[in-house]
């Protein structure tokens, strides 16, 4: 980990304190910031939702670099402090909306193409990253967030440690960290490292290129998950007439029956899928 004072700081304004409970940590390295910016590949065409904004720090920078910006704040009084800030700095062409980001249907936000670059709270992450990817309505063209480390690299992971997470990312896009991020880059620093996530190529291809249903994809992803550590023939004979009858399943998609969950590939799921016969399909998540 590089020492603090390696960082170049951008102070804080306003004398806002973060709010703790709220998973508050400032973006204060200049370095990181510019990072960030780097990974996103930003131009002046681009409209950019930007989550948790804080003071701005971000912000201004991508304001400067694209069309237009609609930054989603939650906390009001934060809300409010980025709201002088960019009037201070002249930014007109961006959009502070104050409202929690997961009560927000995303084609309300925004309509048309968009890319989501953001200093995410860490308690947001997962459920955020399924919300984007997995919408149907406006999905992003691409995806950079300051996540937890330990989190980023469950993103990312391969056989024979995958988990409903890196399933639901991978599935859908191409995730890849570019970088790590010491806890001192922030104010307060949080506890653990973070890391910045960049996520390509978004799209619903897998399942088109599969003729898999999303729904029941998932649906059997969860089953088998619930009891990650167990053999998937013990977990899919929870849907069929017993083991043997999953076993059988399993044969016919090419899996080894004391495969586990984790050590499924994307194509392994695919067949798995597909070999579940309908009337043993989990029921669609509602």
């Amino acid at each position: 980990m590089r020492m603090k004072n390696e960082h170049k700081k951008t102070p804080t304004a306003h004398d806002i304190h973060p709010n703790k409970l709220m998973g508050q940590h400032f973006l204060v390295s200049k370095t990181v910031l510019e990072k960030i910016l780097m990974a996103a590949e930003l131009s002046k065409n681009d409209t950019v939702l930007e989550v948790g904004p804080g003071l701005g720090a971000l912000t201004l920078e991508l304001s400067r670099r694209t069309e237009r910006v609609i930054a989603v704040e939650k906390d009001r009084t934060l809300a409010a402090a980025l709201k002088k800030i960019l009037a201070e700095h002249g930014r007109t062409n961006v959009s502070v909306v104050e409202k929690d980001l997961l009560r927000i249907p995303v084609n309300e936000l925004v309509r048309g193409p968009y890319k989501i670059v953001a200093n995410l709270p860490y308690y947001l992450t997962s459920r955020f990253l399924r919300m984007f990817i997995a919408d149907t309505v406006a999905r992003p063209e691409e995806i950079v967030v300051v996540i937890q480390r330990e989190v980023a690299e469950r993103v990312v992971a391969q056989p024979p440690e995958m988990g409903l997470l890196s399933l639901s990312v991978q599935t859908f896009g191409t995730p890849q960290i570019i970088s790590f991020i010491p806890a001192d880059a922030f104010s307060p620093p949080p506890k653990v490292e973070s890391a910045i996530l960049r996520i390509t190529d978004i799209s619903p291809r897998f399942f088109l290129a599969h003729a898999l249903d999303e729904k029941k994809f998932f649906s059997l992803a969860r089953t088998a998950f619930q009891q990650k550590r167990k053999m998937l023939a013990n977990s899919l004979a929870l849907l069929c007439e017993g083991k043997a009858a999953a076993e059988k399943i399993l044969a016919a998609a090419h899996i080894p029956g004391g495969a586990r969950p984790q050590e499924l590939s994307l194509d392994d799921w695919a067949r798995l899928c597909t070999a579940l016969p309908a009337s043993h399909q989990p029921q669609s998540a509602p």
